[in-house]
C-alpha cells in the first residue's frame, strides 16, 4: 500500500489523503480487481495506518478499475500464501481480522460501489458503516454457494441482521447477482443513486463527516456496534470457507468456470451469477 498522489505502480490499494481527516482508499488491481495474498497484506497495512492516525475521521473505499469495485479471491494464487499469514490482533486470520477492525475503527467508513462487488467486495461493503451504489453499474454478489463453497468474510453473520434471515438466505443460496436498485430495496446498501450523482453525493457526505469531532464519531460508533454479531461467527465462517475450498465439488466447479473464462475480463465475470447457473451438475 502506498499513499499520496503518485503511488507505486505495484500497489493494489492506493490511499489519497484529501485532507488529514478524509482519506480515499482506491482498489487498483486490473484487469478485474481480484483479491490475492498481496492485497490482503495491503489491507492489513491499511487498517494499521487508519488505527494509528489521530486525525482521520472518514475513509471512502472506491475503485480505479472500470466495472469492478472489489472482486472475488484470486484463485490462481497459492492458497498456502494466504493461509500461512499470521493472525491479526483480533486473533482472526488476516481478511476477517481486517473486516472486524474496520467495523470497530473509530472512523466512519463508506463504500462507494460502482461495478462488481463480488464475494470479498460484498464482505467489505457489509463491514463498512455505510454504502452507496451506482443504480446502473453496481452489482453485488455472494456467489460462493453456487460453486460448492462457503463465504469466508462473514456475510452469514452480518447479512441476517442487515436485511433479515429470509433475504440473507436468498442472497447466499441463490448466488445471484444483485443490482443497485434491488440492493437498496433489501437494505443491503444505504442508497442506490444515479451513476452520474454517486461521486458527488458520497464526497459531500464524507466531507461533512470529516468536519465533525472525532471523539463524537468514535463513541457513537462504539455504542451502535453493540448490535454487531460476535466476532467468533466471522472466524467460523472463515474456517468453513477454507475447508470448502478443498472439497471436490468446489474444485470441480471453479475449474469448470476457469475453462469458460472465469478470472478474465469477459462474459463469465460480467455475468457471474448467470454463469454459475449454467455449470453442469
Amino acid at each position: 500500500m502506498t499513499t499520496g498522489n503518485a503511488p507505486a505502480k505495484s500497489a493494489q490499494i492506493k490511499v489519497t489523503r484529501r485532507s488529514p481527516e478524509y482519506w480515499r482508499v482506491t482498489f487498483d488491481n486490473p484487469p478485474i480487481n481480484v483479491m490475492g495474498p498481496e492485497m490482503v497484506r495491503e489491507f492489513q497495512a491499511l487498517i494499521g495506518d487508519l488505527e494509528a492516525d489521530e486525525h482521520v475521521r472518514v475513509a471512502v473505499f472506491d475503485s480505479a478499475v472500470e466495472d469492478y469495485f472489489l472482486n472475488h479471491s484470486d484463485f490462481a494464487a497459492k492458497l498456502e500464501d494466504l493461509t500461512s499469514m499470521p493472525a491479526g490482533p483480533t486473533g482472526l486470520p488476516p481478511w476477517p481480522d481486517f473486516l472486524v477492525r474496520l467495523t470497530h475503527l473509530p472512523v466512519a467508513s463508506i463504500a462507494l460501489i460502482r461495478g462488481r462487488a463480488t464475494g470479498n467486495g460484498s464482505e467489505l461493503t457489509l463491514a463498512c458503516d455505510m454504502s452507496f451504489a451506482s443504480r446502473e453499474k453496481a452489482i453485488i454478489s455472494q456467489w460462493e454457494v453456487g460453486v460448492g463453497m462457503v463465504p469466508g468474510g462473514g456475510p452469514m453473520a452480518r447479512l441476517p441482521q442487515l436485511i433479515g434471515r429470509n433475504r440473507a438466505l436468498e442472497v447466499l443460496l441463490s448466488s445471484q447477482d444483485i443490482g443497485g436498485e434491488q440492493a437498496e430495496a433489501y437494505g443491503y446498501v444505504n442508497r442506490a443513486l444515479p451513476d452520474a450523482d454517486l461521486d458527488a453525493y458520497v464526497d459531500a457526505l464524507a466531507t461533512r463527516i470529516a468536519k465533525f469531532d472525532k471523539w463524537a464519531i468514535a463513541n457513537t460508533k462504539r455504542l451502535v456496534n453493540t448490535s454487531l454479531p460476535p466476532e467468533v461467527e466471522l472466524g467460523s465462517g472463515w474456517d468453513a470457507c477454507i475447508a470448502s475450498l478443498g472439497r471436490p465439488a468446489a474444485q470441480g466447479a471453479i475449474k469448470a468456470l476457469m475453462e469458460r473464462g472465469f478470472h478474465k475480463p469477459g462474459d463469465v465475470e460480467n455475468r457471474l451469477g448467470y454463469s454459475i447457473g449454467q455449470l453442469p451438475r
